[in-house]
């Protein structure tokens, strides 16, 4: 009896082992996939932010492994909510003191303060981690129609903008609305230029003018401070 309960345990041993490897492969496969390393970025959050950046980090880690079979209406859901409910918006003089500054994602959800290029760029990149294809994503500038002191004025903006079909009409992911809707109802938004990581299109044109990295210098810059965060 004795001799069968080890051969019990041992197969048990064996097993657990197994499971447990295989887990860690899973866990590790969904850090290195799409070349974002949460790992390096959690641990420049907490040196440079504190703990509570970190630990925002570890919940982006988690949102995303959890939506990674989601449908892509939830993904948008879910990184939309994310951004907008944990960071507050903010100018670039009041944050960077230069009027014009795009922030890294580290940055970004490190200081829980931003503009809307900030915001754009943070939904732009996890989308991607969560599997939706940087065809279907452009960052776009808009002349946006505000209200400022009883009178309506217009301002530069950037919203995230998602095709679900190169001739679909674009959804819209902005920081002014909290809720996704398509850019027909945005009758206060005018597209001026729109760009991913791959081209640039101007107005509402369905290819694209040029290269994006090649025109946009502070696109450019932003993506290589990324990479040395950890976002490939």
């Amino acid at each position: 009896m004795a001799e069968i309960t080890n051969k019990t345990l041992g197969s048990l041993r064996l097993r657990l082992c197994i499971a447990v490897m295989m887990c860690l492969s899973l866990f590790f496969s969904y850090l290195a996939a799409e070349g974002y390393d949460f790992n390096k970025l959690a641990t420049l959050a907490k040196q440079k932010y504190g703990d509570e950046a970190a630990n925002d980090f570890l919940e982006l880690q988690q949102l995303t492994i959890s939506l990674k079979n989601a449908s892509e209406a939830e993904k948008l859901t879910q990184i939309n909510n994310f951004f907008n409910q944990k960071v507050m918006f903010a100018d670039d003089i009041n944050v960077w003191g230069q009027s014009d500054y795009w922030a890294t994602p580290l940055e970004f959800l490190g200081l829980h303060a931003g503009d809307c290029e900030d915001f754009s760029i943070a939904k732009y990149v996890f989308l991607k981690a969560v599997n939706v294809s940087n065809d279907k994503l452009r960052l776009t500038y808009v002349r946006a129609e505000l209200s400022e002191n009883n009178r309506k004025v217009i301002k530069a903006h950037m919203v995230l903008s998602y095709y679900a079909t190169p001739q679909s009409e674009p959804l819209i992911l902005d920081n002014l609305i909290p809720q996704i809707s398509p850019a027909s109802s945005r009758k206060d938004l005018s597209p001026v230029f729109s760009f991913n990581d791959k081209g640039l299109w101007v107005g509402n044109s369905a290819k694209p003018k040029s290269d994006s990295q090649s025109n946009l210098s502070r696109w450019r810059d932003v993506l290589a401070r990324m990479r040395a965060d950890g976002i490939e």
